[in-house]
């Protein structure tokens, strides 16, 4: 291995108080040790990248820093004996993009313990168009059947219905059966896309976000995926009804949660964390699975926005003002 080859990669800098992006040339010796080399073919937008972008020191202590917390590629150098040189793999999560450098790059170099398998019929645009967000919403779906969650229950809303993880979520519900209720908080939002992933409706904060101080609510489904946080969460979990799931993967409005145990001891609610970040290999290989296969079900191509590293500002930016829509995938 060259370790003198030269590659490019986006990087932030931080410069008398400001975080400056532009695309540097680099070498392999630049990258962090690790076991597995890869080769990057896309990477996809987070939210998390978006504030890395920007110096959030919650998300990147460090800088200069290559955001990316998403990458799918070919191996090019393996010390790893689960994994040989011209293997097909993805690296999503763990510390990817927060405090080692990311996708956002020819290249990376991570642990083993970070790299999954590629899964057959899952190509590289599509591992990235699900990426961290839609792997995500596979996890909190997994979760809620584990569960018990089930179609003849009632419908099932999911907040943050128009970013990534809702999107996605809403198509894998849909396609299981589920009534789908879409949450949406701008109710400018076209409730047609909406319908088209296999939402049934559509309602927005008015409903979803709660503000009467009453512990409880009358019930208005029967499970829910949230991606908010704070009183939207609350909310979701006060309108449930008895017995019903409600997972939580996201703290975007809010990551405090103040509210009575009444749902929980008085309609047996199950509030279910779900971690994409430190997801055991073994579930996050079967989940990658599954969306590779069953739950392959994001085709709304409206919904994807495919860039480059040097087309990439604009999209932070939207981002990081809460207007993106849909998925931005990264060709690198």
């Amino acid at each position: 291995m060259e370790l003198t080859k030269t590659f490019k990669s986006l990087r932030v800098h931080e410069e008398d108080g400001k975080y400056i992006r532009r695309i540097e040339e680099r070498q392999l010796l630049d990258l962090p040790e690790g076991d597995v080399l890869i080769r990057v073919k896309y990477s996809s937008l987070n939210f998390k990248d978006a504030l890395s972008c920007v110096g959030n020191k919650g998300v990147t202590k460090n800088y200069p820093h290559t955001p990316g917390i998403d990458a799918v590629g070919v191996v090019e150098y393996s010390a790893s004996g689960n994994y040989k040189v011209g293997d097909e793999v993805i690296v999503t999560s763990y510390d990817l993009g927060m405090n080692t450098d990311g996708g956002f790059s020819e290249y990376i170099r991570v642990p083993e313990a970070w790299v999954v398998a590629l899964p057959a019929g899952l190509t590289y645009k599509q591992a990235m168009i699900y990426g961290t967000a839609g792997f995500t919403a596979a996890l909190s779906v997994f979760r809620l059947l584990a569960a018990g969650q089930t179609p003849e229950m009632g419908p099932v809303v999911v907040s943050g219905a128009v970013g990534g993880v809702g999107s996605v979520a809403i198509s894998i519900l849909a396609s299981l059966g589920f009534d789908v209720v879409a949450a949406t908080f701008d109710s400018e939002v076209d409730e047609t896309k909406l319908l088209e992933m296999g939402a049934k409706c559509r309602i927005t904060s008015e409903i979803t976000d709660d503000k009467s101080g009453r512990p409880l609510l009358k019930p208005l489904w029967a499970g829910a995926i949230d991606v908010i946080g704070g009183n939207t969460l609350h909310t979701l979990l006060k309108a449930c009804k008895p017995m019903g799931n409600v997972t939580c993967c996201g703290n975007v409005g809010s990551g405090d949660l103040a509210m009575t145990v009444y749902p929980f001891i008085l309609n047996g609610i199950s509030l279910i964390g779900v971690d994409s970040q430190k997801c055991p290999m073994e579930l996050r290989q079967k989940v990658w699975n599954k969306l590779a296969k069953d739950w392959n079900v994001y085709n709304n191509k409206e919904q994807v926005i495919e860039t480059t590293l040097e087309e990439l500002d604009p999209y932070i930016d939207l981002m990081l003002a809460k207007k993106s829509r849909g998925r931005v995938i990264v060709k690198i």
